[in-house]
């Protein structure tokens, strides 16, 4: 036995919750979640393959990453588990955007500014709203430790 003082410092920003968790790949689901080459992506297609006399059955998955957009494919046996993400959408008001970020409240009042203004035509909507002088809400989804705002829309009126 040694005496020795191990200096180690764990560092985590999370309260220590897996980002996935595993499924047994026939359990998958069209328009489910699944990681595929490490990315968090939506199913859009899934067929299951008998193969021959001792082997085993196969699935094989279309998904598009849910971030980026890209088609992914992935062949498993149906027996194996596969990781799931953990994924999450939560509505925010928009409160301005500053330097490509958007300001955004969260329910209990803070302030959250640390999501990119999104790109492409939900980009535009969301200025065009902010134009026009309307209360825009968002819609960001959460996944894997990647964030990314989804939809723009305008704020239903209050009182």
């Amino acid at each position: 036995m040694s005496t020795e003082e191990h200096d180690v410092t764990f560092e985590s920003a999370d309260a220590g919750a897996s980002t996935t968790y595993p499924m047994q790949c026939s359990a998958l689901r069209k328009n489910g979640h699944v990681v595929i080459k490490g990315r968090p992506c939506k199913i859009i297609d899934m067929s299951t393959s008998k193969t021959g006399k001792h082997g085993h059955a196969k699935v094989h998955l279309v998904a598009t990453d849910i971030f980026t957009g890209k088609k992914l494919e992935d062949l498993s046996p149906s027996t194996h588990n596969m990781d799931v993400p953990h994924v999450q959408r939560r509505e925010y008001t928009v409160l301005d955007i500053e330097d490509g970020f958007l300001s955004l409240l969260t329910e209990d009042g803070d302030t959250k500014d640390d999501c990119k203004v999104p790109e492409g035509d939900v980009g535009k909507k969301l200025q065009t709203l902010l134009d026009e002088g309307k209360d825009v809400n968002v819609i960001v989804q959460t996944a894997m430790g990647e964030e990314m705002c989804i939809e723009a829309k305008e704020a239903p009126k209050s009182g």
